[in-house]
């Protein structure tokens, strides 16, 4: 007698339910894999537009410090499919790798396309069935018979049974490429412990003055050096780039900090941060150069010929420097190694490259199986961890994908045993 194949449902087409679908497949299960778009990897599509930022080539032990608070949890599916088996398996596809000056990791290609294609044509070929145009509006729990996943189309909803479901519904940052972080409500009242979602690795807002924000907002600030407060109250500090824009800043020095910068300011109601607009120049030498004649040059040409200080970063200064503070060559060189910006809001969720929050581990086994509702399996975006940008967020995606499409084909095979 033939014994039919325990059959897993993955509902989102993201790295963590490609990956999930992709490693119950391969336990022999029947796969299917539904997303509301019309084609997978949307999202990850937009993440290689300026080139795929895979994962990054740095020590274990620091690559894994970068999960905060959730390491422990994340460290666990890392040690099953860390950097290094990421990178083989995309030269299983044909992909090679490289890593760059900054110890991130890239095909050699730099893009993200070849890489989904190829592995889309290879879940194609094992079996696994993709069902586009299909959005999760529930899943009707029935313990003796499995799970029966309910669906909507633009013909209507229908429903399927499965023996277990992947969820893999990602977050509610970009929710235009398919994750919009609806799923929240509704995993909440089947019982998940689920934590409101916020903006992760985004910018924030505070108040420029009118000119400068006409002249310099889109302008990138570079090199400069950050400084702000983690949540435990400690000085931290980077070098880097950000952009001004018209609402606040953005770019890859803020989002390093954006996690500790988001946390305060729900805390006390804003942020400061100090930036050190020429970090390579020591304040003594400054204060000697600004302190040469200047004659009957205007201070912007003083600042250009004696600091090299002009464009943006003198904008940033003359922004909050006083007149007096203009006026004095040893203040003005402290202003400029210690300048101080008040971030009053995040900018909204919608926006963000990531999500903090979601569906918390607490609530999950080690499998990523939710306690409250066994058969139901998370993955991805959706779970409750984060991470700066630099390829730690994909990683963990892929990692979270392998845990969960592996407990979940244990458990399809269970049940159908």
């Amino acid at each position: 007698m033939n014994v039919p194949s325990p059959r897993v449902a993955v509902v989102g087409g993201g790295p963590a339910g490609l990956m999930a679908a992709e490693i119950a497949r391969a336990a022999g299960c029947q796969v299917d894999l539904y997303d509301r778009m019309g084609s997978v990897g949307r999202k990850f599509l937009l993440a290689g537009k300026g080139g795929l930022n895979l994962t990054h080539g740095e020590a274990f032990a620091d690559f894994v410090s970068r999960y905060r608070e959730r390491q422990p949890e994340v460290e666990a599916w890392l040690r099953d499919f860390d950097a290094d088996a990421l990178r083989a398996w995309a030269l299983g596809l044909g992909v090679e790798t490289f890593v760059g000056t900054s110890g991130r990791v890239f095909p050699s290609d730099l893009k993200a396309a070849p890489l989904l294609r190829g592995w889309v044509r290879r879940l194609r070929s094992q079996g696994v069935s993709f069902r586009m145009h299909q959005s999760l509006q529930r899943i009707e729990f029935t313990p003796n018979d499995g799970l029966r996943v309910h669906l909507g189309t633009q013909w209507g909803a229908h429903a399927a049974q499965f023996d277990t479901v992947v969820l893999a519904l990602g977050g509610g940052s970009w929710p235009q490429l398919g994750s919009d972080g609806n799923w929240t409500t509704w995993l909440a009242l089947a019982g998940a412990d689920v934590s409101p979602l916020a903006p992760a690795n985004g910018g924030f807002e505070l108040d420029w003055s009118a000119p400068f924000k006409e002249r310099f907002a889109g302008a990138p600030v570079k090199p400069v050096r950050l400084q702000w407060l983690d949540a435990q109250g400690r000085t931290q500090e980077r070098q880097g780039e950000f952009i001004v824009t018209s609402q606040g800043v953005e770019g890859s020095l803020v989002y390093a900090a954006s996690a500790d910068l988001r946390d305060r300011i729900a805390q006390d109601g804003h942020a400061d941060i100090v930036l050190d607009l020429l970090p390579d120049r020591a304040q003594a030498d400054l204060a000697n150069a600004l302190a040469r004649p200047r004659g009957k040059r205007s201070i912007g040409e003083h600042l250009r010929r004696a600091a090299k200080l002009e464009g943006v970063r003198a904008g940033l200064l003359f922004e909050v420097a006083t007149l007096e503070e203009r006026a004095d060559p040893a203040r003005l060189a402290a202003r400029i190694k210690h300048l101080p910006l008040r971030l009053l809001r995040t900018r909204p969720l919608a926006e963000a490259i990531s999500s903090a929050g979601g569906v918390r581990l607490e609530g999950l086994d080690e499998n990523l199986m939710l306690r409250a509702r066994p058969g139901v399996f998370c993955a991805g975006e959706m779970l409750d961890w984060e991470a700066p940008t630099g390829g730690y967020l994909l990683t963990a995606c892929f990692a979270s994908g392998v845990r969960a499409g592996r407990g979940a084909a244990a458990w399809a095979r269970l049940r159908a045993a």
